[in-house]
């Protein structure tokens, strides 16, 4: 049969055939796609979430009562004045002029507010070695950070006045700023750092400039769309931030990965002597089908977040979501119509000395040789050839090796304990104002970071609510929940009050949990839980904690299930195999449960810590699991169904089952080694930011991408599937009327060439 006789059938095939003959066409249709979504995304503006919607709860309930009242909190600063020595106390002369001098030094910048003395609010340390002056910030105080700068270098002068003491300024506003200018980049730079990193590994990968171009571009415009659809969703569903940092992430990583999916098959068959049209329909009908399947999948596991109810997370889920579908879209449709415009040009800009075998091999195709030359260009790795006569000789053995090791590397994640980074853990002492945090919580446990009671009332200023109030201050500080000062500020119009109480544990997150507990179960219930009418939710850091750490431990079922299990069904009908539906499932958890056993080795065991920077973390933050759990679930079904789809092709030529996956391991290693080491260094370069989340996610993240890449798909899938032999393609008799979801080419298509030394295209 002529390579021109060759049919294909199913979606991606389709798709592919119809861009390919309406090059212009798809072209257009993308690039005003493109178009009209960051129109109508910048058109729309983005909507963010709320902070009466990030979580649910208390601190929800808090928020709302917050937003209805229309009461802005301000930005609260506070001046720790410390004496350096024992000698000095807030008594003294000094230490009372350090306090006036603050006082008035702040108040003369104008940027300031309800400034207070310590000597008024009684925020003197038990040790009367410290003192804190408070005040607001004036404006709004999502951008106090902008103004404080002021206030800071007045701080500042007063502290040179006073060199016996130690006068520092910490809060909302200062942190803003030390943060912004210390970190603000680090994102932007990670983000415009990964697109060149991508694009000089696929210069290696494929030795040409418009073929390296091409998977960049594909990603970028998928991004781009898809910033545009999330201004127009998020009227619907808020975003943020974090779900665009995010979405950037994994669009590069999918839009990356599929395009080299599909352009390495078109590659190795105009290689292996088919004409580009046929190879394009090729690529269309196996790789093109690949992607349609990891994408779906993929989609399903970040509709996974979606089950938490909490905002963030269905941001990054529906964000993530988005992007994916486009880029899987733009691969099936773009990339075909690109790739029959370019046509050889495809390997315009050849990198010297890359890739010399193979362009000897086009040499003699392009003579009129399609035999050997052409074949030996898809034999594949030696490598892994290598590897998998090791591994097909003893698959039993080498199953238990890897499955050992990854077991044994996925152990430490028995003992995993999370929780909201504080302040120091999260910067570590970097910072001198990491530094002044400690100093506050030492001298002031919980005073950086208090409870916070909103208390709603029919009448706030009624005689009962007074009392109540004045009942609740008495006993958080009697029962041993905090040391006080307690503090309560009343808005009378609103009929609101805040009564903010610091906890006994400070920046010991378990024991201020502790304290918390005593103030929502049995100080809040004998004092304004008695008042008819009366509200009291408590929120604050380690409130929103607690309840973040509740909800989200409550949401894991729900996510674990769903994602699994529209995966196994995806899968099975994908393949019409349920051992390869469940071997899939099993091997995506064993690759999870390894990246959770590094995490936890690293940054709470501190084992290799130094090497990554993360001494003295000791925990992993609340949402990472999670978080990891349904990104890698999803990530992994790209290789995955890429490795067993090309040994499923193989099997329907009529290899047997080993050679089957000789053939599908080997001929898809080049590729996935390449996707793989692209991933790594994308989230390797989130490894190397400051903050510790960003780096235990980046960590995270690229080992478990290396271990999938690699024990995972090169030895453990390949000895399964040798040890199943031909059950790999049972399916029960009575799941035969399932939905037939395969949709491969038609068997000619596959035929030539099989082996080494036969003539393609004959």
């Amino acid at each position: 049969m002529g390579n021109g006789d060759i049919r294909v059938r199913g979606i991606a095939a389709r798709a592919g055939g119809w861009s390919a003959r309406h090059r212009w066409a798809a072209v257009g249709i993308w690039v005003l796609f493109v178009v009209l979504a960051m129109g109508l995304g910048s058109a729309a503006g983005r909507v963010d979430v709320k902070d009466s919607d990030q979580l649910k709860g208390e601190t929800h309930t808090a928020a709302k009562i917050i937003e209805d009242a229309g009461i802005e909190e301000p930005a609260s600063e506070s001046v720790l004045i410390q004496a350096k020595d024992t000698g000095l106390t807030a008594t003294d002369a000094t230490f009372r002029d350090a306090v006036t001098a603050v006082v008035k030094a702040v108040e003369a910048t104008g940027k300031v507010t309800d400034v207070t003395s310590p000597y008024d609010t009684r925020t003197i340390s038990k040790d009367g070695r410290s003192a804190l002056v408070q005040f607001d910030m004036r404006g709004d105080s999502e951008t106090a950070g902008e103004r404080v700068e002021p206030v800071l270098n007045a701080v500042e002068g007063v502290q040179k006045d006073h060199a016996e003491l130690r006068i520092e300024e910490i809060g909302g506003a200062s942190m803003m700023k030390t943060f912004d200018d210390a970190f603000g980049d680090d994102f932007k730079r990670a983000e415009l750092s990964a697109v060149p990193v991508a694009l000089g590994i696929l210069l290696i990968a494929f030795g040409a400039l418009v073929a390296a171009l091409l998977p960049v571009a594909l990603a970028v415009t998928a991004i781009m769309a898809t910033m545009g659809l999330m201004g127009v969703v998020s009227h619907v569903m808020p975003m943020s931030d974090t779900a665009n940092s995010v979405m950037l992430l994994v669009g590069l990583a999918v839009g990356v990965d599929y395009c080299l999916f599909y352009l390495r098959r078109e590659r190795e068959e105009r290689e292996a002597g088919r004409d580009p049209q046929t190879a394009l329909r090729i690529a269309a009908a196996t790789s093109g089908r690949a992607i349609i399947v990891s994408g779906v999948t993929v989609c399903v596991a970040m509709a996974g977040m979606l089950f938490t109810g909490l905002a963030e997370f269905e941001a990054m889920g529906l964000a993530s979501l988005m992007v994916v579908a486009v880029a899987m879209v733009g691969s099936v449709t773009v990339l075909p119509a690109l790739l029959s415009l370019l046509g050889g040009r495809v390997e315009k800009g050849r990198i010297p000395f890359l890739h010399r075998s193979k362009r000897r091999a086009n040499g003699v195709k392009g003579k009129g040789g399609s035999g050997q030359a052409g074949n030996r260009g898809s034999e594949g790795s030696r490598f892994w050839s290598a590897v998998l006569r090791v591994v097909l000789a003893k698959p039993g053995v080498s199953l238990v090796v890897a499955a050992g090791v990854l077991l044994a590397i996925a152990a430490p994640a028995l003992g995993m304990k999370t929780e909201q980074l504080t302040l120091d853990k999260e910067f570590g002492d970097s910072l001198p104002i990491v530094e002044t945090y400690n100093r506050v919580n030492d001298a002031f446990p919980g005073g950086s970071e208090p409870a916070e009671v909103v208390v709603k009332a029919n009448d706030i200023d009624a005689a009962d609510v007074t009392s109540a109030l004045a009942d609740f201050r008495a006993q958080a500080i009697s029962s041993g929940a905090s040391r006080g000062p307690v503090e309560v500020k009343v808005h009378a119009e609103q009929n609101v009050a805040f009564v903010y109480v610091p906890l006994v544990g400070g920046s010991d997150q378990d024991q201020a949990a502790k304290s918390l507990e005593l103030l929502r179960d049995e100080v809040r219930p004998d004092t304004l839980g008695k008042v008819d009418g009366v509200q009291a939710p408590i929120t604050g850091q380690v409130a929103g904690s607690v309840d973040f750490n509740d909800q989200l431990v409550g949401s894991v079922v729900p996510v674990f299930v769903f994602v699994v299990l529209f995966a196994f069904v995806l899968m099975l009908l994908s393949f019409r195999s349920l051992a390869i539906a469940i071997t899939s499932i099993a091997l995506n958890l064993l690759s999870v449960g390894a990246a959770y056993g590094i995490l936890v080795a690293v940054f709470q065991h501190g084992w290799g810590a130094s090497l990554v920077g993360a001494e003295g973390v000791g925990a992993i933050i609340t949402w990472l699991p999670l978080f990891l759990f349904v990104i890698l679930f999803g990530l992994s079904m790209d290789y995955h169904v890429f490795v067993v789809s090309r040994i499923r092709e193989a099997r329907l030529r009529g290899r047997d089952t080993k050679d089957a996956i000789r053939h599908g391991v080997v001929t898809t290693a080049g590729v996935v080694t390449s996707a793989a080491v692209i991933m790594v260094a994308v989230f390797a370069i989130f490894g190397t930011l400051s903050m510790q989340s960003m780096k235990q996610m980046g960590v995270g993240l690229a080992a478990a991408v290396l271990i999938d890449a690699t024990i995972i798909r090169g030895v453990l899938l390949p000895a399964m599937m040798a040890l199943l032999g031909e059950r790999n393609w049972y399916l029960p008799k009575w799941m035969h009327r399932l939905p037939d979801l395969t949709h491969d080419e038609s068997p000619e298509a596959v035929l030539p060439p099989a082996r080494e030394g036969e003539k393609a295209g004959v």
